[in-house]
C-alpha cells in the first residue's frame, strides 16, 4: 500500500524550492516539513533535494518523483472536490478568462448571469487577448476565438462565429463594389493585427493581402473608420452584424467568405470537469446557441 507520509511536504518544498515557504503553504512549522522530506528520502534511499544556505532545488531523482507525485495528489484533489461538488448548488472558486471584446459583450454578461443564479460562486473574470498558461496560472476554464492548435488542452464547441467583409454605403457609392479578391488591391483595406484576411475560394482558403490608411488592434476602432466611409473591413460577427441589419454597412463577398469557426471553451486535458465547471459549460453552450 502507497504510504502517504512525506509527499506532500515533498512536493510542496518542490514547487515553492524552500522549506520556509512550503511550511507556509502548509500550514505547519519548518521543522516538521524538514523532518518528513528527511523521513521520505530515508525511506526511498534516495536524495531529493540540492539544500544550500541560499536555494533548494530538486535533483533528478527527485524531479521524477514529483511528477508521479503531483499526478497523485491531483487525483486525491480531484476525488475530494467530486465528492464535495456533487451538490446541486455550485460553490466555490471559478477563474476564467475571455477575450477582451468578446468577453465584455458576451461571455462577461452570461457569467454575471450564472452568478446571479448561484451567488455562492466567487468567479474571477480576467478579459485579455494574450494566450494564457492554463495550468501555470490556475485557470479553470478559457474562451478561445477561430481555430484551436493547442493540442495539449480539451476543448468544447460552444457557438459559431462567422467573419464579415463589409463597408459603409458611403464608401462603396464612391469607390464601387468590389465582386472579386483582386479587386481588393483597389480598395482602403482597414487592417488589424494582421495584414492579410481569409477566404475560401473553389474550397481552397485563400490568405489575401491587403493595404490600407488605417492600421489597429481595436476591432471597434475599425468598426467606427468603416462606418464613418474610411474604407472596408474584416471583421466577427459580433462587432458587425447589428450594423449590417440596420443598414449602416454593407455586407461583401459572402461567397468567397471563410465556414464559420468556433467559439471554444478550453480546459486542461488532465482535469476532470468539476460540477460548477460544467453546469458553466452547459449554461454558457445553451445561451450562446
Amino acid at each position: 500500500m502507497f504510504n502517504w507520509e512525506g509527499v506532500s511536504e515533498f512536493v510542496a518544498v518542490a514547487e515553492a524550492e524552500s522549506f520556509t515557504a512550503a511550511a507556509k503553504r502548509l500550514g505547519i512549522s519548518t521543522a516538521q516539513v524538514s523532518r518528513q522530506v528527511s523521513a521520505l528520502e530515508t525511506r526511498l534511499s534516495a536524495k531529493l533535494f540540492y539544500r544550500t544556505t541560499r536555494r533548494v532545488s530538486v535533483t533528478e531523482v527527485g524531479n521524477i518523483y514529483y511528477q508521479h507525485c503531483r499526478q497523485l495528489l491531483d487525483g486525491l484533489d480531484e476525488a475530494e472536490r467530486a465528492i464535495t461538488n456533487l451538490q446541486s448548488t455550485p460553490t466555490g472558486k471559478l477563474k476564467i478568462t475571455a477575450p477582451v471584446t468578446y468577453g465584455e459583450r458576451t461571455i462577461a454578461p452570461l457569467v454575471n448571469n450564472f452568478v446571479a443564479k448561484y451567488p455562492d460562486l466567487d468567479v474571477w473574470l480576467r478579459l485579455t487577448n494574450q494566450t494564457l498558461d492554463l495550468i501555470d496560472e490556475g485557470y479553470d476554464l478559457a474562451i478561445r476565438l477561430g481555430k484551436l492548435d493547442d493540442s495539449t488542452m480539451m476543448a468544447k464547441r460552444l457557438a459559431s462565429r462567422t467573419q464579415y467583409v463589409c463597408a459603409s454605403p458611403d464608401y462603396l457609392s464612391t469607390h464601387g463594389v468590389p465582386h472579386s479578391l483582386s479587386e481588393l488591391e483597389q480598395h482602403n483595406c482597414l487592417q488589424g493585427t494582421l495584414d492579410y484576411w481569409r477566404f475560401q475560394e473553389k474550397s481552397k482558403a485563400r490568405n489575401i493581402k491587403i493595404k490600407g490608411n488605417i492600421r489597429c488592434n481595436s476591432g471597434r476602432a475599425l468598426v467606427d473608420a468603416a462606418l464613418k466611409g474610411i474604407g472596408i473591413v474584416q471583421l466577427p460577427d459580433y462587432y458587425v452584424l447589428n450594423y449590417i441589419e440596420s443598414g449602416q454597412l454593407v455586407s461583401l463577398l459572402e461567397h468567397l467568405c471563410e465556414p464559420d469557426d468556433g467559439v471554444w471553451a478550453v480546459y486542461p486535458h488532465n482535469r476532470h470537469l468539476s460540477p460548477k465547471v460544467r453546469m458553466l459549460l452547459d449554461y454558457l453552450g445553451d445561451e450562446l446557441e
